[in-house]
């Protein structure tokens, strides 16, 4: 019998999710879709009950919705519960709708050919929502020392406060640059500044050339943000490892076993613009 999945969020035309599980689906002879749903922010409650009904499997939830999600489901794995967001949701053999997170676990295994989390590490993350959350919360182990900025301050203090409350050290900062340029080792980059190209909104002027620069931006290839910290001597790194490795996490999630991971990554790569 064919499975459906599917991605929601808004906007979603971007999104090269459905082009890397279909290169799965294929490896494995799988017989399955999956779809890009572009769901208003308004009808999100009648969209998760709309992919349940039309008996989906299950399906990725990224931006705006992936704490906002969190109301209408019925239980949520512990990664899920420490990120507080989700970004895979499984539709359970009773009806139960499982929600669970594999953004934290996918970054950190994107990038661990370029640099290991260790202990007092310098890592400064843009942006407080649901990848934040869930970047951050899968580097607690690690002991890492995270600082925290988000054009809303507020919310920044917010994710401190649950970062230290969990045992991890997590300070807010003003949005801007500041010392923390300096002294970052790794930098992530999860708002969604420039996924229409758009310059970013300050200079990393300043910032130290041994600096490990992540945009979990896949498309385009190369944000301005990116291409700015390359100019200025830093290795970096875009989305596309955190998205094929959190995706291969949510097809295990959903379908047990080992997610193909060659077929996914080639279905990713035929499908990035050119």
């Amino acid at each position: 019998m064919e499975k459906h999945f599917a991605v929601i969020g808004n906007p979603i035309a971007h999104s090269l999710s459905p082009a890397m599980h279909q290169g799965g689906y294929r490896e494995m002879g799988l017989e399955a879709d999956y779809l890009r749903c572009e769901v208003e922010p308004h009808a999100l409650p009648q969209a998760v009950q709309g992919l349940k009904a039309l008996g989906f499997t299950g399906w990725n939830v990224t931006v705006p919705f992936k704490e906002q999600i969190i109301p209408w489901l019925d239980e949520l794995t512990p990664e899920a519960l420490r990120a507080g967001a989700v970004n895979t949701v499984k539709v359970m053999e009773d009806g139960r709708l499982l929600g669970h997170n594999t953004d934290g676990k996918g970054f950190v295994r994107s990038i661990q050919e370029e640099l290991k989390p260790e202990k007092d590490m310098q890592v400064v993350i843009l942006g407080a929502g649901g990848a934040a959350k869930g970047i951050a919360m899968a580097l607690l182990p690690y002991q890492v020392k995270i600082t925290l900025l988000n054009r809303t301050m507020e919310r920044a203090q917010q994710l401190a406060e649950l970062i230290n409350s969990r045992g991890g050290r997590a300070v807010a900062e003003a949005w801007g640059p500041g010392e923390w340029l300096k002294s970052a080792q790794l930098i992530v980059q999860t708002t969604s500044l420039g996924l229409k190209k758009e310059k970013y909104s300050f200079s990393l002027e300043g910032i130290s050339p041994e600096t490990l620069v992540v945009d979990i931006i896949f498309n385009p290839w190369e944000t301005p943000f990116l291409r700015e910290a390359r100019e200025r001597g830093c290795r970096t790194l875009n989305g596309a490892g955190m998205l094929l490795y959190q995706g291969a996490l949510a097809w295990e999630f959903w379908l047990g076993g080992q997610a193909p991971v060659a077929g996914m990554k080639k279905g990713l790569l035929e499908a990035l613009p050119k």
